[in-house]
């Protein structure tokens, strides 16, 4: 699925130069490196001020709380999606809204989103957090729309997206406020867990700095230690200056994988099929995902063929036990639902061979012969 070695054999002698950097500074958590690398993703996307944090998830998190998201309110997310987009509004006491993809992209659906808002409810929505899935923006154009309509903020999930454009405007500059994991399977990976949050408004960032805490040992609020560790800062500036040449290369794959399913047949057949790309997103390909018949089928026959595959995500967020108290069941989102059971995500990282997606899809071709 993924090999991250490739990627450090080209780099590897700026990594451990920037480690050196760190341990002789001793300086581990926060301090330059830190604030130097929220300079340059905020530069990189567009916003205004950038906050490093410990992971994705406490992105998360962070952004719906200075959003003003409190307990008892409730926000408008996709059920198709990693855990953390559904948890991080638990976390902060509030009620998942779960609502319908769209089929041909995967990505929330912006008409179930208003049709959803029209019928109220006991819960008071406060913010919209659609997922950039995959690495393709959302319909921004007709999100924006409806929260203009009732005056909602919109909280982007760009864990996956880092370098993703609806429009030429860039993820992480659109919403609110927008969360990004560096988790090492992504994009722009660190060496371990960090995550960082990005806004258009500089009076949101000051409120999401450590512990709450503008001056050392004096809290207005009450704020959590969810920092970034200053090597994580180094490597991630290491690696940001290619983000654009991987990203692009990532783009070439799924071109290639496009040539290659179509010229095997598979698509015309409708055996298998990628989702739809928007012509107004930039799509950085995070994974590449196909919709296949007898998917879990054809899962078990390339791993014995040594091939990688993962499925994301095979429960949709409405059904997972642990959100049993919202009361959805089975059929309420059927989009979701039956993407869970056909997507499957192909070997998918810059540095892939064409010979090995020729072998991918061969070996899918021989599957369905």
């Amino acid at each position: 699925m993924l090999d991250l070695h490739r990627q450090y054999a080209q780099i590897r002698e700026e990594v451990l130069a920037a480690v050196e950097r760190v341990c002789s500074s001793q300086q581990f958590v926060l301090g330059a490196e830190v604030e130097a690398l929220e300079r340059e993703i905020a530069a990189f996307t567009g916003a205004s001020a950038a906050v490093g944090c410990a992971s994705g998830t406490d992105a998360l998190w962070l952004a719906l709380v200075v959003a003003g998201v409190q307990p008892g309110d409730a926000v408008i997310t996709t059920a198709f999606s990693f855990f953390a987009s559904a948890s991080a509004i638990a976390r902060a006491g509030a009620r998942p809204v779960f609502v319908d993809v769209d089929p041909n992209t995967l990505n929330l659906d912006p008409e179930r989103i208003k049709t959803r808002l029209r019928a109220g409810g006991s819960y008071k929505v406060r913010a919209l957090l659609p997922v950039h899935l995959y690495g393709q923006c959302v319909d921004m154009d007709r999100l924006q729309q409806i929260a203009d309509e009732f005056k909602l903020p919109i909280l982007e999930d760009a864990a996956q997206a880092i370098g993703a454009k609806w429009r030429g405007q860039n993820a992480g500059s659109i919403g609110k406020a927008s969360a990004f994991s560096f988790y090492p399977t992504k994009n722009l990976s660190a060496y371990g867990d960090a995550g960082l949050v990005t806004t258009c408004d500089l009076n949101l960032a000051e409120h999401m700095r450590n512990h709450g805490s503008p001056l050392r040992y004096h809290h207005e609020e009450v704020g959590w230690n969810c920092r970034m560790d200053t090597i994580q800062a180094a490597i991630l500036r290491v690696k940001l200056p290619h983000l654009e040449t991987w990203n692009q290369q990532r783009r070439q794959r799924a071109a290639t994988y496009d040539r290659l399913l179509a010229d095997a047949g598979l698509v015309s057949k409708k055996k298998v099929g990628p989702p739809q790309v928007s012509p107004h997103a930039f799509h950085v390909f995070h994974q590449y995902v196909i919709r296949a018949r007898r998917r879990d089928e054809l899962r078990k026959f390339l791993g014995e063929r040594k091939i990688g595959t993962e499925v994301y995500y095979p429960i949709p967020l409405h059904l997972q036990p642990c959100f049993a108290y919202l009361g959805y069941s089975a059929g309420d989102l059927p989009e979701s639902e039956r993407a869970a059971s056909e997507v499957l995500a192909l070997p998918m990282f810059p540095e892939l061979a064409e010979a090995e997606q020729q072998s991918v899809v061969e070996n899918i071709a021989e599957f369905y012969s």
